[in-house]
């Protein structure tokens, strides 16, 4: 039965960890919700673009320009010639619901939402500006589409300025990623020094948070400098207080579950991070860059890298060090990772994330064994002990003192430890809680499958058979536990409430984390009988 009530105390302390995120998720301030009429008015009326030493300020943005098309593997854009921004990404490789072929949409803009990645030249000679609005840039063909066997695609987008000079705004796209080059080549024609500094920034229409205790994911801005590798900063946060953090290198990003979107400007420049929030209730984050000094008749390219997709680590680290810490696994993220690791390797080799689940669950239990032999006979021989303490309890009657020493004495005598029976829990408990992480921030288990009924192990069963399965394999689990004598007959019928009330709870958990929980508990069942036909040779049970 001790068993039994550590497995249960996991489950307990991890219900009790969502509910009290959840709870502080629910209590957090809301921002206030905006009319369609304001979110209409802000979709197309503002694009923020930020001053050399300010953000936030305020520019006509024409959303009745042909759009330019850009089509990849991976990718489809769409880009606003007037300014040059993505207003539009869909993920060719992600499905918008598993029942569906249309790609999911990370990036788009209409009269109910807007999430789009500006970007543009500001400063003294910038040509992107509150006063002088957005340039209008010149492309060659209305579309482009990455052709078989080509390896990248650049989209060159043409401004030539007043005074002559001639400006240069390039998408480099390449087969098999979702970040995008994005570079200004600007050729100063002028006979006097030019001054100016690139900008990035990721804008979206704040929205209620659609967390859930079973999926307690987040919604929001990150952000990362020289000295803090990753914070989040929520919508909240945003509309409290506006970013203004020079770095050397750094990034901003909007996440959200499974998908990001981020500037990553050159890690060896000087930037500033910066947040907005605007009165149309968008919230902004982005950031400007270092400052160039173009000098008569020179030629200068500015650049930055631009990530719409997936949180894939591996792509992510790739463009810089810290990116990949958008994949949140929480203060046990030490521990998440080789599990994380772990599990892509069990894939691999089954090509199936359901058996890599299961595989990393009997990789846990085989790991837990020791522990879990040490917790059964540790039981067996406290429960021998019962007649034993019962004596002690007779014998020395309220005195507490002498009580506790001879049951110390006792424990010494016969090589027990009470406290045995509570030691795997103390490793269990992380493991659990780590993997739930994993199973819940890997983009990967989007729509992955399993078998007959379970083909999306990122949500909850469908029919329940899982949840169900599981509460009756926990009430056999309690059925094999010899039941303490000592126990209390009212906590006898809470223990014996317990597996129906963890049902209750895993219905909503996704099927991948309840499929991780069901085996473990077949393991435990297996071993436990193991176990006690060791411990009866023994003449300990």
């Amino acid at each position: 039965m001790e068993s039994q009530r550590n497995i249960l105390l996991i489950g307990l302390l991890f219900v009790s960890l969502l509910l009290w995120q959840q709870w502080n998720a629910d209590q957090a301030p809301q921002p206030a919700p905006q009319s369609a009429a304001q979110t209409t008015s802000a979709a197309n009326h503002s694009s923020d673009v930020p001053q050399a030493d300010s953000v936030g300020v305020p520019a006509q943005l024409p959303l009745d320009a042909d759009f330019i098309s850009v089509k990849t593997d991976t990718l489809d854009i769409k880009i606003n010639p007037v300014g040059g921004d993505i207003v539009y990404a869909a993920l060719l490789e992600h499905k918008r619901e598993i029942d569906q072929e249309d790609p999911f949409v990370l990036l788009e803009q209409n009269n109910d939402f807007t999430y789009i990645a500006q970007s543009g030249l500001i400063g003294r000679n910038g040509i992107d500006s509150a006063a002088n609005g957005r340039p209008h840039y010149a492309v060659s063909a209305e579309s482009f589409t990455l052709a078989d066997g080509q390896d990248s695609l650049t989209v060159p987008m043409t401004f030539v300025a007043e005074n002559g000079v001639k400006y240069v705004k390039s998408f480099t796209f390449t087969r098999g990623q979702y970040d995008v080059s994005v570079d200004f080549e600007v050729n100063n024609t002028t006979a006097s020094p030019l001054q100016m500094q690139m900008y990035g920034q990721i804008k979206q229409t704040i929205r209620p948070s659609e967390s859930s205790m079973m999926m307690p994911t987040y919604r929001g801005a990150a952000y990362s400098t020289q000295n803090t590798r990753y914070e989040k900063y929520d919508f909240e946060d945003m509309a409290k207080s506006n970013l203004n953090q020079p770095t050397l290198g750094g990034w901003a990003a909007m996440l959200q579950h499974y998908f990001v979107s981020a500037w990553v400007p050159p890690a060896n420049d000087a930037n500033t991070i910066f947040s907005s929030v605007s009165a149309g209730g968008l919230a902004n984050i982005g950031f400007r860059g270092a400052m160039y000094d173009i000098a008569p008749g020179a030629n200068q390219k500015i650049s930055s890298q631009f990530y719409v997709g997936p949180k894939d680590q591996e792509a992510l680290s790739a463009i810089s060090e810290s990116l990949n810490l958008v994949v949140d696994y929480g203060f046990l993220w030490w521990l998440a990772i080789p599990i994380h690791w772990l599990l892509m390797f069990y894939q691999s080799l089954v090509v199936n994330w359901g058996m890599a689940i299961i595989l990393i669950t009997l990789t846990v239990r085989g790991f837990l064994y020791p522990l879990t032999k040490s917790q059964y006979t540790s039981m067996a021989k406290m429960r021998n002990l019962q007649p034993k303490l019962a004596d002690l309890k007779e014998r020395y009657g309220e005195d507490r003192q002498k009580m506790g020493q001879a049951m110390m004495e006792l424990y010494k005598k016969e090589q027990v430890n009470p406290m045995g029976g509570c030691l795997p829990i103390l490793f269990q408990m992380p493991i659990f809680i780590a993997l739930y992480w994993v199973l819940l921030e890997s983009y990967e288990l989007r729509h992955a499958p399993f078998m007959l009924w379970i083909d999306d192990l990122s949500v909850q069963d469908p029919y329940y058979v899982l949840p169900l399965l599981m509460g009756a394999s926990m009430w056999l689990m309690q059925k094999m536990q010899p039941m303490a004598p000592t126990m209390d007959p009212m906590q006898v019928k809470m223990m014996q409430w317990m597996p129906v009330i963890f049902t209750v709870f895993f219905l909503w958990f996704p099927s991948g984390l309840v499929l991780y929980w069901l085996v473990g508990n077949i393991v435990a069942i297996i071993q436990q009988k193991i176990i006690y036909a060791q411990l009866e040779k023994k003449g300990l049970k």
